[in-house]
């Protein structure tokens, strides 16, 4: 007999959140319960205190253990949950003592990535991190058994369907792996050929919530979902941008961090993240008016550093300026480049500036300069105004065209091969 009855549903929840120091957040509350929102429950009430180290056995104590199980006999609460990384014993022990079902942060990060990811490989990568973070829990479904430990004369079913359960898991996750290596292998096709193209890719990451997808979304005029909660965009978005003087780009629209987001699930999403990793320049959004926006630009820094992006050219977004009519401006430039951009993304304020930043960038991959035309080649000089290249032309008495053009060196390079001529020819 087990127990107690573990409920398969609900999302009436109790809150615990302990301050392992003296100097407790309060903004930490309110990403809590923003975080359990997003999870969909309910969140009845919230316990907090302040300890010098978490107990070992139930993390909060047993005093305030028992204050948590009259909250949730009181609230007829389904589920606990703490905003922080439990030990598989310590949700266990907590589970027997209260009688109720426990998540702690990391589950409640991986119940949102499951609900969010609408992709294949979304949802395999979510997968693959809820089954990594079971494994260590399998013994919780087992309370009625777990008395059979193993051990003379212990041996019976509760250790063999444990040991059935953990052979299914490694089954279904070694599947999942080779599922997805056939999706790395297809990412890593994609960008080849845009390596071979020469086109530069510029990723968007930031703090969840910052404003990345609606950023993406005016840059773009695409409509990938935006809104006002953790982790709306879990899939990533590749879209061509056209920039002035004709640069073209990749712009890749990346999932939000968080504060102690899982490592489990970083490593889960690595091939979602490599084009974070192997971006030429990456746009780091920051709520310009976030209180807490030092502390989750430096979490975000911390996940690139994990994850190896940490030495690739970063240009800060400072966003959401229209909430006090800031004006959008560029900081002043760090090594000859401009290093922060101030704007909207809301109302499209600044993005021009933005635009210009980037663009700055790329200057070596633009051919600007003079170049002089015969008559005979009167249809290189019509594909070049097709591509709006040309800034300036004057004729010459002989009849030759004399251009000031700016356009792609490799679009130009592919124009003057099929006309059979060299750049030294024609400057």
């Amino acid at each position: 007999m087990e127990l107690f009855s573990r409920p398969k549903t609900g999302d009436k929840a109790i809150l615990v959140q302990i301050s392992l120091n003296k100097n407790a957040n309060t903004y930490d509350q309110t990403e809590f319960r923003a975080l359990v929102r997003s999870a969909g429950a309910r969140d009845l009430e919230l316990v907090t205190g302040t300890r010098h180290s978490p107990d070992p056995k139930y993390f909060v104590g047993s005093g305030k253990a028992e204050e948590i199980k009259l909250l949730v006999r009181h609230h007829d609460a389904d589920v606990i949950i703490f905003d922080h990384s439990l030990s598989p014993a310590q949700e266990r022990n907590i589970e027997k003592l209260i009688e109720c079902r426990v998540l702690d942060r990391t589950g409640l990060i991986l119940d949102i990535f499951a609900q969010r990811a609408k992709s294949h490989e979304g949802k395999l990568q979510v997968e693959l991190a809820q089954l990594k973070h079971m494994s260590t829990r399998l013994i919780r479904g087992w309370t009625h058994l777990e008395r059979q430990k193993g051990g003379i004369g212990m041996r019976g079913p509760g250790e063999t369907q444990l040991e059935s359960d953990r052979r299914l898991l490694n089954v279904r996750v070694k599947k999942i792996n080779n599922r997805l290596q056939k999706v790395r292998n297809q990412r890593e096709q994609g960008r080849q050929s845009r390596k071979k193209a020469e086109t530069p890719t510029v990723a968007l990451v930031g703090y969840t919530n910052a404003g990345k997808s609606t950023l993406f979304n005016r840059l773009t005029d695409s409509d990938v979902f935006a809104a006002d909660q953790l982790f709306a965009t879990l899939d990533p978005t590749l879209r061509r941008l056209e920039l002035p003087n004709q640069q073209q780009i990749i712009l890749a629209d990346t999932v939000g961090f968080i504060k102690d987001l899982p490592h489990d699930l970083v490593a889960a999403f690595r091939s979602t993240l490599q084009e974070t990793i192997e971006a030429d320049i990456l746009l780091h959004v920051i709520d310009c008016h976030d209180e807490q926006r030092d502390m989750f630009r430096n979490e975000v820094n911390e996940v690139l550093a994990f994850i190896g992006a940490d030495k690739t050219p970063q240009i800060e977004i400072m966003n959401k300026i229209d909430y006090d009519g800031q004006e959008p401006r560029i900081d002043p430039e760090h090594n000859g480049l401009p290093t922060r951009v101030w704007l909207s993304a809301q109302t499209g304020d600044g993005l021009d500036l933005l635009k210009e930043v980037i663009n700055s960038h790329f200057k070596h991959t633009l051919f600007s300069g003079d170049i002089t035309l015969s008559p005979q080649y009167s249809a290189l000089r019509a594909k070049l105004y097709e591509h709006k290249a040309v800034q300036n032309e004057q004729s010459t008495d002989k009849g030759d065209y004399f251009l000031s053009i700016t356009m792609q060196k490799r679009i130009f390079e592919t124009l003057l091969k099929d006309e059979g001529l060299s750049l030294e020819e024609i400057t």
